[in-house]
């Protein structure tokens, strides 16, 4: 029953379908063409046979000199071996060995001209063939012909055998494309029963020995569930980081509310510091839980997104100088999430205006891979607190408003960009952020 289902729909009929019309007008282009060739080539079979029976004719006519009507008549040793008719011209002289149909032939022994050709009589075809010859001195010609209707008879039944032959042969096509058909779509049954193990939870990943052509179908799956896999446990991860510090912190305010005991200043001012730490840790959350990843099928411009970003920040910090240094074509898009390159391009443009005395410069070029170089002209970092950079929560200095979040969630981005982040302080004063993000992964 499997065989037997009919989905319009589906591949398999598509494929069928279009297989057996491919099949059908083969076999009967094929059949016809054999019914023109096989009549063809019965005609210039019979054509050269008269031929030569002409040429053996006009020989023993010419070796027996005799009169030509005894060798012509229609109980003559050559009528009867050949069962074709005869018609000579000799000088005046017409002899044939069917004189009914002397009045048929006669118009045709005016010319000279040795062809082959068909006469109509009654109903059927008659294939003639004219031959000038010379005896006892005299100009003549001669014909000889067959009944052609006889002979197209017999093509006409082996050419109906032949079609009887083709269309088994069909039927036969027709059953083999439904197995190759249904064997070739065999991986994708299994790919659908995969899909169904891995929604049923029985499996994680793909694994099938598929033909060349999914090869790349399936390594795209398996990217979108390995991706849907990183952002299922950076969720959990995010809430269980929540829990883990809120809990705490919650607590204390819970108990410093409960209690009874006033809240002096120094106490309101421990408070408003966890507040804010709880504050913090959360909006650090919510960023991450907006990461959107290499996997969304997403292309931002770069160019457009970092002069956009760069207006903004001088607006917020005014005195300072933003400049813009670009090596891409203005409209090359890349495949990073809009907001994603925004999040990386605002933290280090953003860290660059708080520190920096007069200018922070923004050069993006792409060598083998994409490259954003964001530096300042601020006092830099001492090159032993270079590795601590990127570490949740860590500030090297407490002179400016901050949480210390900012370089951890630019390291968590990038990575999920398969890319890399290097921190830096040049020997002139400065701070100097390279991001790089792999041209496989744009």
């Amino acid at each position: 029953m499997y065989f037997l289902r009919i989905d319009p729909r589906s591949l398999r009929f598509h494929l069928l379908t279009r297989l057996g019309l491919v099949a059908l007008v083969v076999v009967g282009v094929t059949w016809l063409l054999h019914g023109m060739l096989l009549r063809d080539l019965a005609r210039e079979f019979l054509a050269d046979r008269l031929r030569q029976e002409a040429h053996y004719t006009i020989e023993r006519l010419q070796q027996n000199g005799g009169p030509p009507i005894q060798w012509l008549e229609s109980d003559s040793l050559a009528s009867e071996v050949f069962h074709h008719l005869y018609v000579l011209r000799v000088g005046d002289q017409v002899s044939s060995s069917h004189p009914d149909r002397l009045s048929l032939l006669s118009p045709y022994l005016d010319e000279t001209k040795a062809e082959v050709f068909e006469v109509p009589w009654q109903g059927r075809k008659l294939l003639i063939y004219r031959e000038a010859l010379t005896l006892e001195g005299q100009q003549g010609v001669l014909l000889i012909g067959e009944d052609f209707a006889q002979v197209e008879s017999g093509l006409d039944a082996l050419h109906w055998w032949v079609g009887a032959i083709a269309g088994a042969l069909l039927v036969l096509l027709i059953l083999l494309n439904l197995i190759a058909v249904n064997r070739s779509l065999r991986p994708l049954a299994f790919l659908q029963r995969q899909l169904s193990e891995i929604q049923s939870g029985q499996r994680e990943r793909l694994d099938l020995d598929v033909p060349s052509e999914l090869d790349s179908l399936i390594a795209q799956l398996n990217h979108f569930m390995d991706e849907l896999q990183r952002r299922l446990l950076r969720s959990r991860e995010a809430v269980a980081n929540l829990s883990h510090t809120l809990q705490t912190p919650l607590a204390a305010v819970t108990q410093v509310l409960r209690g009874s005991r006033p809240i002096d200043e120094q106490r309101r001012h421990r408070m408003l510091e966890r507040m804010e730490g709880m504050q913090a840790q959360l909006a650090s959350e919510l960023r991450r839980a907006r990461f959107a990843g290499p996997m969304t099928g997403q292309r931002a411009n770069v160019i457009g997104e970092t002069e956009m970003l760069i207006d903004m920040m001088r607006t917020l910090y005014p005195v300072k100088r933003f400049e813009l240094q670009v090596s891409l074509s203005p409209n090359q898009n890349i495949a990073v999430e809009r907001h994603d390159l925004n999040e990386m391009l605002g933290i280090v443009l953003d860290n660059g205006g708080k520190w920096a005395r007069e200018c922070v410069l923004c050069h993006i070029y792409k060598d083998q891979d994409l490259v954003i170089d964001v530096q300042d002209d601020g006092r830099g970092v001492d090159s032993s607190a270079l590795p601590e950079l990127g570490q949740r929560g860590k500030r090297l200095d407490e002179s400016t408003p901050g949480h210390g979040l900012g370089l951890a969630i630019l390291k968590q981005i990038v990575a999920q960009y398969r890319g890399r982040v290097t921190f830096s302080s040049p020997p002139g004063g400065g701070f100097h952020v390279r991001i790089v993000l792999p041209i496989n992964c744009l």
